[in-house]
């Protein structure tokens, strides 16, 4: 008798080393579980590449123009995904992140192939209010309605997502809904440590794009107008400066940096020591955020956390008990917060505790991943 031949999965984003830093455990549970995976991903760098080849990973490459809309390319993104599928004889596709997403969703169509959607977050679309963002959200929910309603199931990292995608009327009542807490965290390689604060040598931390729409701006802000009066605070920054129109001023950050009221670090690839070394963590951000894997993160290593009351934020932040939520784009609010710790630095310990408690029950990435095995599953 032939062999039985093992499900294939072909999984779709925008951005290659994406499927590294957030999506590396879940390919693991899918090969563990008998799965033949393919990634697929616009100019695979060789060192992406080869990570995942080692795990017997294909991977495929398909054109994607990251932003903006240009209907001949993006036609031509669609039919290389659909030659994919039919190539590989893929028996399911699970895209993340816009394009990826829609192009993703009608090739499937195209092909009669099942699809599985993860929506990360909202991001830039959904956050701006300007009139061009206002046209190109509308446009990107139109391409949503189209391109989801046939999807056989749906992936959304936070309830408030689901709601405003039911309420603008992008997802029929009918459609199957699914909510996971984020990427998830791998808890070993972000390990707990005990912080017993007692002096006022306090380090707060903050980990993202340098953009406004994450907050960039509003901790540098902060840090100004605290670091007279608590000089021994230290104010760390660490990712990379954004080439979009929100990046933040580079000379401002060089600015701060040389007087020492901020600590710049760049882009670095072992956040994780840069985490253990700091107190805690602050990302005042209001941009349309999935979960922020920076904040599970800090929560696995056991940092109280100041972040806004916003989708996918406040879901890791149990009030008072293991941080500060704050309004978005209100910078005496972020003082404040800061503030509560650098006069209360023997809450610190406690509420990092709490923190990497609510990392274990609710943010691991073994339960996240057993949640979307189960869905592939169903599916299938």
């Amino acid at each position: 008798m032939p062999s039985k031949k093992c499900p294939s999965i072909l999984i779709l984003c925008s951005l290659d080393q994406s499927l590294i830093s957030f999506r590396l455990d879940m390919i693991k549970s899918f090969i563990a579980n008998g799965f033949k995976v393919f990634a697929g991903a616009p100019n695979f760098q060789d060192n992406t590449s080869q990570t995942l080849s080692d795990l017997g990973v294909v991977t495929v490459e398909f054109p994607l123009q990251r932003t903006g809309l240009n209907p001949w390319k993006d036609l031509m993104s669609v039919l290389k995904i659909r030659n994919i599928i039919i190539k590989n004889e893929i028996d399911l596709l699970f895209p993340y992140t816009i394009k990826p997403v829609i192009y993703g969703s009608l090739a499937g169509r195209f092909t009669n192939t099942p699809v599985i959607s993860l929506i990360t977050g909202l991001g830039f679309t959904f956050s701006k209010s300007s009139i061009k963002a206002r046209v190109l959200q509308k446009v990107t929910e139109v391409l949503y309605k189209i391109a989801l309603s046939k999807n056989n199931a749906i992936i959304f990292q936070n309830s408030d997502d689901v709601a405003l995608f039911r309420k603008k009327g992008i997802l029929n009542k009918n459609q199957n809904t699914h909510i996971v807490d984020g990427s998830g965290i791998h808890l070993e390689r972000y390990p707990f440590r005990e912080n017993n604060k007692v002096s006022d040598k306090i380090i707060f931390v903050f980990v993202a794009r340098l953009i406004r729409e994450k907050g960039a701006d509003l901790f540098m802000d902060a840090a100004q107008k605290l670091k007279t009066e608590f000089p021994k605070a230290e104010f760390h920054i660490i990712g990379n400066i954004d080439n979009s129109p929100s990046s933040i001023s580079p000379n401002r950050l060089s600015e701060l940096n040389e007087r020492k009221i901020i600590t710049y670090h760049g882009f670095k690839k072992n956040v994780a020591n840069y985490l253990t070394n700091s107190d805690v963590f602050v990302l005042p951000t209001y941009y349309r955020e999935g979960i922020p894997r920076s904040i599970l993160e800090a929560l696995s290593i056991g940092m109280p956390i100041i972040t806004t009351n916003t989708p996918g934020c406040k879901e890791t932040v149990l009030r008072n008990e293991n941080g500060i939520l704050i309004e978005p784009k209100q910078l005496n609010e972020l003082i404040m917060g800061i503030r509560f710790f650098l006069e209360n630095p023997a809450s610190i310990g406690p509420m990092g505790n709490r923190s990497r408690k609510l990392a274990e029950e609710r943010f691991n990435v073994d339960i996240i991943n057993d949640m979307i095995l189960k869905i592939v599953n169903n599916t299938l």
